[in-house]
């Protein structure tokens, strides 16, 4: 009964989760990428490089990744420094990074002054800050590798995204899950690394949220109601409304794509439709905004203090 409505059935209780196995200490660590060898230090660079001898853009894309923007390099510097290979950056940066350049230094890594055009071709992008790192990639975790690492005792919110493909859609929605302390995020199969651009707008939070790719026609609801998390479908209207009921401490939210929205069969087998909300002034937010205010209102339910 939901005692907000009395007389009303509580639509979380038909959820078909089932009850979560305790963290097992075995349960395989996440997967990461063979470490790079050392260069030879004869052609390693130095501080005062040009940019003349920027690799082209697929240099060692299997192992390495851009990142760039202001917060999110110093995030993965902060979080995992001994990934970073190398560091492009301009003049005026100099001062705000000299713990990473003296990282460098230390760690036999090179780095470059770059001029502000370089950085344009070197990023595809006119938006990095001044600043580009390559970093060392990680391949994500599995979904059941991802359930699996959250707590039974502990409110666990997970985010799944069906063809949410916007880079700054799914950086905005990474940056909020990351302040609303959401446990991972949960990619579909087949699509491709996060890009520099969504990492940029993420602002950091790709650094704390964990995430996991789905493999081809793999069950990704029986895996996530095996581990009890409920699972809810983001739907812009006729769903159950945000704050009508008390959300379940173990929930995985879907969030559609932007123009389409979700697939119809993700709809259909989700135990809740959940609506955010509104006057009807507008026809639903954005994804990215809609995310926000879901993750703020688990948060208000179930971690704020």
């Amino acid at each position: 009964m939901d005692k907000k409505n009395p007389g009303r059935e509580n639509p979380w209780q038909n959820a078909r989760i089932k009850p979560a196995a305790r963290r097992d200490d075995n349960v395989r660590k996440p997967r990461e990428s063979t470490p790079l060898r050392e260069a030879p230090a004869a052609s390693r660079t130095t501080s005062h490089d040009t940019a003349s001898s920027v690799p082209p853009q697929a240099h060692r894309r299997e192992v390495e990744t851009r990142i760039y923007g202001r917060n999110a390099c110093l995030a993965a510097f902060a979080k995992r420094p001994q990934d970073v290979r190398k560091v492009y950056l301009i003049e005026a940066r100099l001062g705000e990074f000299k713990p990473v350049l003296a990282w460098c230094v230390k760690n036999r890594l090179g780095y470059r002054v770059v001029e502000n055009e370089d950085l344009d071709r070197l990023t595809e992008a006119q938006h990095h800050e001044g600043v580009c790192f390559e970093v060392r990639r990680h391949a994500p975790l599995s979904v059941a590798e991802l359930a699996r690492g959250c707590p039974v005792d502990e409110a666990a919110l997970l985010v799944w995204l069906d063809g949410v493909g916007n880079p700054h859609n799914v950086g905005a929605i990474l940056r909020s899950a990351a302040n609303f302390g959401v446990r991972g995020l949960i990619l579909p199969a087949g699509s491709p690394a996060l890009s520099g651009a969504a990492l940029r707008v993420a602002e950091g939070g790709a650094e704390s949220v964990p995430l996991a790719q789905a493999q081809a026609r793999e069950d990704i609801a029986e895996t996530l109601h095996e581990a009890g998390f409920a699972i809810a479908a983001t739907v812009p209207r006729a769903g159950v409304g945000l704050y009508e009921n008390k959300l379940p401490p173990r929930l995985a939210l879907i969030l559609g794509a932007e123009g389409e929205g979700m697939s119809m069969q993700l709809i259909n087998d989700a135990d809740v439709r959940l609506t955010v909300p509104g006057s009807g002034a507008v026809e639903s937010l954005n994804v990215s905004a809609s995310a926000a205010v879901l993750f703020a209102e688990f948060w208000r339910q179930h971690s704020a203090k």
